[in-house]
Order: structure tokens, then C-alpha cells, then sequence
């Protein structure tokens, strides 16, 4: 990657990483602070207010990012941080629950993943593209950890509306970095790679191997956001000062994340993927279970998390590989952006609906319902068809009409280890799905060099 390109990825990261750290940071500690607020009594409330910013997120991520194809990516990035920090101070300011509600909905209208990414993929070569969304996406994974540990010991010293505060002038610092370090992209255009398409919806939402891993990001972060009302209780209860809950989430992060690489190499390296996935969900509902019968002892409350976040961790990471696998090649932003949406608005109805259980039934109801949804996804994950051993590859190539786009498709087709290829013209993009094993990027290499020939001829 040039120079261009690294700090380009490493800003936008931190622009993402910063606002989900605004997101995530509360969750620990939320519960403790609600029983403090009028209204704050009612676990449904709650359980809304830590949920809420899922809601507006879920709806405005698609069209936040259709808004920056039309007036610019930068704009709809300072809009959505300028309705976060809004949103961060109403709820600092907040002296009950609905007022926290009022602003947790107003930080989800900040919806600015869609134009992080599109701005990305502006700024970075085809051949780079995938190296600077994983980078971003390791962020996100780094951040949450973070906010999980530092949210206890920052919650001792400024207390949620301070918490509150922060998030609100980091989010206008992001502001600054934005418009300071992040450059502007000399070409913006749509792709498809990265951005929803209004004609790809039908092909994404018709996929039934696609709807299973939907599922199955909702059910994942259902189960997470509902934990959160439930385990900071238990270990206050178990004799632990709210203060010292970071000696619990350290380790069982540092150790979840540590067991999992092994298996996430192993999944790719010997195409069992799929099995890897089953096994992983059979996990996560191993540690729900253990979580709902180890509540009364700490060292049982840490080995349920240990199990729990391990198998978290792993589906976390493995579920945008398989949309990525599994999703039509021309369609795949379509199917992130689909799939992101599922997951913001799966938070919400974990929150929401937990919160709902917890306030007249308890919290064995509540993880009885974590673990239903588990159980659904961990048999639509069984009857799934094994993913393709393959992995996408993006190149540039030159501006061309529709006829030779299609041309261009089926030659790349042809060749050797190409699953599926299309090539878009308007884009100057070429898309290819290739086996793990046995694909010869020469070939492809040779064959858009060809065709660059060709057209430089041409044109002279």
C-alpha cells in the first residue's frame, strides 16, 4: 500500500473505531447507572436504551451510504459524527431514561459505516481494497475489547454522563481528522464491492444460503446485547465491586481471542469452514447455557464468558468471510450492507426484548430465549451447504461499454480457477471468485494486460 493509502486506512479506521468505542463502552456498566435515573427501575427501558442506537442504525446505514454516492462521502461522515456527538450529549445530559433513549436513537442516526467504507474503497487500489477493510475491521474487534475492560475503571472515575461527554468530543475530534488527515479521493464513484445496489436487493434477499448467515449475525448480536443486562448484575451480586469488572473482562478476552486463532487457520487452510461455523455456534450455546446455571460463583461466571466469547469471537470473524464466499460476486456490497443492517437491528431486538424478560420473568427466561435463538441458527448453519473454497480478487482494469465488460467476463471465466467473473466497465473494476487451491494469477494478469494493450492501441 503507498503512503496515501496506509494513512487514508488508518484514519478512517480510527474514525470508525472512535465512534464504536462511543457505542460499545456503555455496555458494561449501563444497568448500574439506570437504577439511578427516574424510570431507570424497568428493564425494559433499559434494555431500549442500551438497544436503541441499533434501531436508527439498522435504518439509515443503506441510505447514509446511497447519500454519499450523491453529495460526497466526507459530508454524510461529518453529518452522521456531528448526530453522534448530539446524540452523546443529550444522553450526558439526561435526567432520566427517556432522555438517555432520546439520545441513544440520535447516536445510531450517525450512521456513517456505508460512507466509511465507500470512502475507503475511493481511496485505495483494487488490489489493496481487501487489506484496507480488514485492517478497519480488526478495529472494530480491537475497540470493542477495549471499551469492555476501560468502561468499568472509567465509569469509577467520570461516571455514564462523563462516558457520555467523552464520546461526544471524540466524535467531534473525529470531525477534525476527517477533514485534516484523511485525504480527498480524486475520483468518487460507486462500488460495488463496498456499496448497496438498489438492483442487486433481489438476488442478496432471495439467496437462502445468505439468509442463513443474516440469521445468524441477528442472533449473534441479540444474544450479546441482551447479555449485557443481565452478567454485570451477576457479578456484582457474586461479591465483585462494579470497579474491578475489567479483571474479569480482560482475561477472558485476551484468552478468548487467543484460542481462536488456531481454529480460524485451520478452517481456512483445510476448507472446513463450515464445520469450524457449526461447531463455533454449538459453542456459543454451550456458554449461554453455562451462564444461566454458573451464576453463583465468579470463577463459574468467567469460564461460562471464557467459553461464550471464544466461540463469539470466532463467528464474529468468520461470518463476513462466508458472505463474502457465498454472495454473488457482482453483489457483494449489497450483501454486507444487507448484513450489516441485520446485525445493528438484531441488537436492538436483543436489548429490547431482554430487557422485556428480565422485567417479568428473570433472567433464566432470558438466556431460555438467547439459547432458542441459538438453537435455530445452530440447525440452519447444520443444513447449509459447505461454502466453495474460494476467496475474491479485485483488479483494475481500463473504462469500457457493456458489450466488452461482457466479453472481457467470459474470458476471465475460462480460465483456470475462476469460479465466477465480472467484469464493470463503468467501474473499472474486474471481479473474480478463485479456488483456494489451483488459481494462476498470471493467466489473469496476461489477459488484462492484453486487453490494456488492445484499448491503449486503439485509442492511439
Amino acid at each position: 500500500m503507498s503512503q496515501t493509502e496506509l494513512r487514508a486506512t488508518a484514519g478512517l479506521a480510527g474514525v470508525y473505531g472512535l465512534r464504536m468505542f462511543g457505542l460499545f463502552i456503555i455496555l458494561p456498566v449501563f444497568a448500574f447507572y439506570a437504577e439511578h435515573l427516574p424510570g431507570g427501575n424497568n428493564y425494559l427501558l433499559i434494555g431500549i436504551a442500551l438497544g436503541a442506537y441499533g434501531l436508527t442504525q439498522a435504518i439509515l446505514q443503506i441510505p447514509m451510504g446511497w447519500l454519499s454516492d450523491r453529495i460526497g462521502r466526507k459530508p454524510v461522515i461529518y453529518l452522521g459524527l456531528i448526530l453522534f456527538a448530539v446524540g452523546s450529549f443529550i444522553a450526558a445530559a439526561a435526567g432520566d431514561i427517556y432522555w438517555v433513549i432520546f439520545g441513544r436513537i440520535i447516536q445510531g442516526a450517525g450512521a456513517i459505516s456505508a460512507a466509511i467504507m465507500a470512502l475507503a474503497a475511493d481511496l485505495t487500489r483494487e488490489e489493496h481494497r481487501t487489506k484496507a477493510m480488514a485492517i478497519i475491521g480488526m478495529t472494530i474487534g480491537t475497540v470493542f475489547a477495549l471499551s469492555l475492560i476501560l468502561a468499568p475503571i472509567l465509569n469509577q472515575w467520570i461516571g455514564v454522563p462523563g462516558i457520555f461527554t467523552m464520546t461526544g468530543l471524540l466524535a467531534l475530534a473525529a470531525i477534525f481528522v476527517v477533514k485534516k488527515l484523511i485525504p480527498d479521493p480524486q475520483i468518487s464513484r460507486f462500488h460495488s464491492d463496498t456499496e448497496a445496489s438498489a438492483d442487486s436487493f433481489g438476488s442478496v434477499l432471495s439467496n437462502t444460503q445468505l439468509l442463513r448467515l443474516n440469521y445468524g449475525i441477528f442472533a449473534l448480536h441479540a444474544t450479546l446485547m441482551a447479555l449485557w443486562l443481565q452478567v454485570p448484575l451477576t457479578l456484582r451480586e457474586a461479591g465483585m465491586a462494579v470497579e474491578s469488572h475489567w479483571q474479569v473482562y480482560l482475561p477472558v478476552l485476551f484468552f478468548s481471542m487467543l484460542l481462536i486463532i488456531p481454529v480460524i487457520i485451520y478452517g481456512e487452510k483445510k476448507a472446513k469452514l463450515k464445520q469450524v461455523f457449526v461447531a463455533a455456534i454449538a459453542l456459543l450455546l454451550c456458554g449461554q447455557i453455562a451462564l444461566a446455571v454458573t451464576t453463583e460463583t465468579i470463577l463459574g461466571t468467567v469460564f461460562a464468558l471464557l467459553v461464550f466469547f471464544a466461540a463469539f469471537n470466532l463467528l464474529e470473524a468468520s461470518l463476513p468471510s462466508l458472505i463474502s464466499k457465498i454472495a454473488p460476486v457482482g453483489a457483494k456490497g449489497t450483501a454486507i450492507g444487507v448484513y450489516s443492517s441485520t446485525q445493528f437491528l438484531g441488537a436492538f431486538v436483543g436489548a429490547a426484548i431482554g430487557g422485556y424478560l428480565m422485567e417479568h420473568h428473570g433472567g433464566l427466561i432470558l438466556y431460555a430465549f438467547c439459547s432458542t435463538l441459538l438453537v435455530i441458527w445452530l440447525i440452519l448453519a447444520y443444513t447449509m451447504k459447505p461454502p466453495a473454497a474460494v476467496r475474491s480478487k479485485m483488479y483494475h482494469v481500463h473504462e469500457m461499454d457493456t458489450n466488452k465488460s461482457q466479453q472481457l467476463s467470459q474470458q476471465l471465466a475460462k480460465l483456470s480457477g475462476v469460479r465466477e467473473a465480472l467484469v464493470l466497465g463503468q467501474e473499472r473494476v474486474a471481479y473474480l471468485k478463485v479456488d483456494m487451491i489451483g488459481f494462476d494469477e498470471e493467466n489473469v494478469n496476461k489477459l488484462l494486460e492484453d486487453r490494456e494493450e488492445e484499448a491503449n492501441g486503439i485509442s492511439q
